[in-house]
């Protein structure tokens, strides 16, 4: 079973900054992804919605396209756009047809690492950042409430302003 806590981030002015660049960054791609099916829609061609349709056009795009934001954290992104895209196409065909199809650009779109790619060491994270740019370490308001070899995930987020991190764990289930 998957547990979530949410974090928040103790961050300098500059590390602020960073962070707020990888959520703009992040957002960025979700309007990529918007402008390329725009154009499909177009010309009348077949949308852009599968996952790995949507990698393999993150990829031919180069590398550090999207300022400091990884490769990884683009994938999450594109995810979480082919997630949206297959709920509504779910929805439409039950007869729904208020569900609508992912359209608007969103300024600050959280950005999911997975395990492997990003450190947490206590109440410190290195978060991936694209090669060739410094990392990205900052500092939790409290520690993770899980053991550092059950987290699977870390996401980070904004919400009213505040930077957070949500840590997910696979915890196991007890009887």
């Amino acid at each position: 079973m998957h547990r979530t806590a949410r974090l928040a981030l103790r961050v300098t002015a500059g590390q602020r900054r960073r962070c707020f660049g990888l959520l703009r960054s992040a957002g960025d791609v979700w309007a990529c992804a918007l402008e390329v099916n725009a154009w499909r829609r177009r010309r009348r061609d077949v949308p852009l919605v599968g996952y790995q349709e949507l990698c393999r056009e993150l990829t031919a795009s180069g590398p550090v396209t999207f300022a400091e934001l990884d490769s990884t954290g683009a994938r999450s992104v594109m995810r979480r756009f082919s997630d949206a895209w297959f709920a509504a196409a779910k929805r439409r065909s039950r007869g729904d047809m208020l569900a609508g199809f992912p359209r608007r650009r969103r300024g600050l779109v959280p950005v999911r690492w997975y395990h492997g790619t990003f450190n947490l060491d206590g109440r410190r994270v290195r978060i991936p950042t694209a090669r060739g740019t410094a990392g990205l370490s900052v500092r939790l308001a409290r520690e993770v409430p899980y053991p550092v070899e059950q987290v699977r995930s870390i996401t980070l987020v904004c919400e009213g302003g505040r930077l957070f991190l949500d840590v997910t764990a696979e915890v196991p289930v007890t009887v």
